[in-house]
């Protein structure tokens, strides 16, 4: 195939092997739905391609009706929020007032959603206490949203400025940009370091969700909202670590990320391809500046692209990933968890990254 062609034929593989979004892992809804169609928005806004579009609108309105109610949305969980900023984006192309009612019932779940003492999001509320950095990702592909598209801008804004300021503070390794996988007030989780609450490992994809949600935050929030936050000096910071310890031979980073090196560490697909989109949209949007910026995406990208093969079947498959990791209390288990082909979230990544890579990003 020939450059520009690789983000095109997955989804086009994608659309063959699942054809319905909901067919999909691992639930009809939840957030593998939502990363997966955030890929098809971005691919459709770049090539006009109407069967994207068709792929995204055939599950919005499987799972929204007249009324605005959405099938098997609960709001217990950060995940079970994210898939909504699709409905946010399909009110934004269609302008259809279901949309819109099904986003407005969305956000009335932030209104008693459980907090920590210092205002961050459990991950879940049968979650007491926990912050995971993959919930900020889930929990603001919403909000940033709504607060552009829908209502609310000063509240959405505000709190999404909130929430990437605590997992900052309370995640943070060592002064640097990169963050612990996740942080337990009152320290009661089995994970939980006895003095900082911290879980004890940098994880590729944990780290991957904070930062799409800073790139994509970036370009969703306008210019004078970011400028009263430390977002943009936090994404710059988590991009100058990640140059540091990117694999320079692949250019893929490793699971457990700052310990290249380590027995048993491998290159993680996902993170990889999370860390590959963050970096092309801050090029993109100007704020990262350098040819090392650039050198590091194009080794990310041939790495990537050798992580894709051909199978037996003819469709691309994506390898060296793990399937939905939760936070953990030791190195060996991230790096002993069971790698597989496909998993749900590298896949997504994966055609993020591709559509970043080849079509340029947006600021969708």
């Amino acid at each position: 195939m020939q450059k520009r062609m690789y983000a095109a034929a997955l989804a086009d593989d994608l659309m063959e092997r699942y054809p319905k979004a909901d067919m999909y892992p691992y639930k009809s809804w939840s957030y593998p739905q939502g990363f997966l169609l955030w890929g098809f928005i971005r691919l459709y806004e770049k090539t006009g391609r109407e069967e994207y579009c068709r792929y995204v609108m055939d599950y919005c309105e499987q799972h929204v009706d007249f009324d605005g109610n959405i099938c098997l949305f609960t709001g217990v969980s950060l995940d079970d929020i994210m898939t909504a900023s699709v409905i946010v984006w399909a009110y934004h192309f269609t302008g259809d007032s279901r949309y819109k009612r099904a986003c407005m019932q969305v956000r009335e779940t932030f209104r008693d959603y459980p907090r920590n003492s210092d205002d961050g999001f459990w991950h879940g509320k049968d979650r007491p206490g926990e912050m995971w950095v993959d919930g900020v990702f889930m929990g603001l592909m919403f909000l940033v949203r709504y607060g552009k598209y829908v209502d609310e801008e000063s509240y959405c804004y505000n709190e999404t400025i909130r929430q990437l300021s605590v997992i900052f503070d309370r995640c943070q390794k060592d002064k640097t940009g990169l963050l612990y996988h996740a942080y337990s007030e009152g320290k009661k989780a089995p994970w939980a370091n006895k003095i900082t609450g911290c879980s004890p490992e940098v994880w590729s994809e944990g780290l991957g969700w904070y930062a799409l949600i800073l790139a994509d935050v970036l370009g969703v929030m306008p210019r004078e909202w970011i400028q009263k936050s430390s977002v943009e000096e936090h994404f710059i910071l988590l991009a100058d670590c990640l140059l540091d310890v990117q694999d320079e031979g692949c250019g893929l980073w490793y699971q457990v990320v700052d310990k290249p090196g380590f027995p048993k560490n491998f290159h993680d697909t996902s993170g990889s391809a999370m860390f590959l989109y963050m970096l092309k949209k801050g090029v993109d949007l100007g704020i990262l500046q350098g040819e090392e910026y650039k050198r590091s995406i194009c080794r990310a990208y041939r790495g990537i692209l050798s992580k894709c093969v051909k199978g037996l079947d003819g469709d691309i498959h994506i390898l060296d990933a793990c399937n939905g990791l939760c936070v953990q209390n030791h190195y060996d288990v991230y790096v002993d968890y069971t790698k597989t082909t496909d998993a749900q979230e590298a896949v997504a990544a994966v055609l993020w990254a591709l559509v970043a890579v080849e079509f340029g990003t947006d600021r969708l």
